[in-house]
């Protein structure tokens, strides 16, 4: 299986396998006292109950067709990205994921998702090929009651395919453009549980706002989130694309040049160039990520990358972990609380680098 990346998106338009040179681009405590907002557990919701009687039948609209799942679903089917997870939050642990080798750890699985099936005792959902070559076969083995893909890239041909297996549940818009609240929802609607996709969304957005008290350092530091596809390019990605997202929720400001930059359509992102690195010369750190060690030592070897102010003093946010990458770079129930700890001493280290 090609490597895969997490997406450009106009909150996320896929990277193909073939920008394999990107550089840049691409959560206990006791005596009742309330735990800090990095240590709360994932947002979860009990197994179905009565309550969801009567919602069914349910009809959503995508840009691909109309999915009408008739009773509430049993066995489910993943396909993209946060599906998966948003699933597991209200209490519909998968029979089927698409894999995501890239990104997953030793146990071959990305691990917030292994961490919360396995501690719930549950049982790990089968992994299958997704992106361009479908598991159709697998997916037909599973008999699931309905494939849920709204942030994902499956194209007519696919959806075509496997609505006759099952009710499928496309994006509303663009491939990879759901907003993350957004894609919330609509699982939530699909799964019978309507009422909670808010409740899914509130504590998302408590969890980083009480991350962002702890560190009131993080105040008028500002930064950009840049990326390339290879020597000699450079882009930075929009205050409203998701790992921007995640960053400025935990309490640092975009740089406010990256709004002057025109959009790439359909990205949430914008190609300045190499050649205009220095206009990204107030933004007090950087974050970014290598795809491999060889391709940073390529990407940190150009010039003017290493002559953009906070790559030269270090205020550089950019993990080797290819999880880590992964959950940063989308905010879903799951990925949230298990990155808020990984993320913060990251960011601390950046901004001790901070010439003020």
């Amino acid at each position: 299986m090609p490597q895969r990346f997490p997406r450009v998106r106009r909150r996320a338009l896929a990277l193909s396998a073939a920008a394999a040179t990107v550089l840049l681009t691409l959560a206990g405590c006791g005596g009742g006292s309330e735990p800090k907002a990095a240590e709360q557990p994932a947002a979860t919701a009990p197994a179905s109950s009565g309550s969801a009687a009567g919602v069914f039948p349910v009809t959503i609209d995508s840009a691909l067709g109309q999915a009408t799942i008739p009773k509430q679903p049993e066995r489910v089917v993943t396909l993209g990205q946060g599906s998966t997870e948003t699933a597991i939050a209200l209490g519909h642990t998968p029979v089927g994921i698409e894999s995501y080798e890239w990104g997953s750890d030793k146990s071959g699985y990305l691990p917030w998702i292994h961490e919360a099936v396995t501690k719930a005792g549950g049982t790990l959902p089968k992994q299958f090929a997704g992106g361009e070559n479908i598991d159709y076969d697998t997916i037909l083995e599973l008999k699931p009651d309905v494939i849920l893909a709204p942030w994902s890239g499956i194209t007519q041909e696919q959806y075509d395919l496997l609505k006759d297996i099952a009710p499928t549940v496309a994006y509303p818009d663009l491939p990879w453009s759901t907003n993350w609240d957004q894609q919330i929802e609509i699982i939530a609607k699909a799964l019978g549980k309507p009422a909670e996709a808010a409740t899914l969304i509130s504590t998302i957005k408590k969890q980083l706002a009480d991350a962002a008290a702890t560190r009131p350092q993080y105040k008028d530091v500002t930064f950009s989130y840049i990326y390339t596809t290879g020597p000699g390019t450079l882009g930075v990605f929009k205050p409203e694309e998701q790992r921007v997202e995640m960053v400025s929720s935990l309490g640092l400001t975009v740089d406010p040049v990256v709004n002057t930059f025109e959009e790439t359509k359909g990205t949430d992102s914008a190609l300045i160039g190499l050649e205009n690195a220095q206009k990204l010369a107030k933004s007090d750190l950087i974050f970014t990520f290598y795809t491999d060690a060889k391709t940073r030592k390529e990407i940190e070897a150009q010039k003017l990358y290493g002559e953009i102010p906070a790559v030269k003093r270090g205020a550089v946010v950019a993990s080797a972990d290819n999880p880590f990458v992964t959950g940063s770079s989308i905010i879903n129930p799951l990925t949230v609380p298990w990155v808020i700890d990984r993320y913060l001493p990251l960011i601390d280290e950046a901004v001790a680098k901070i010439e003020r």
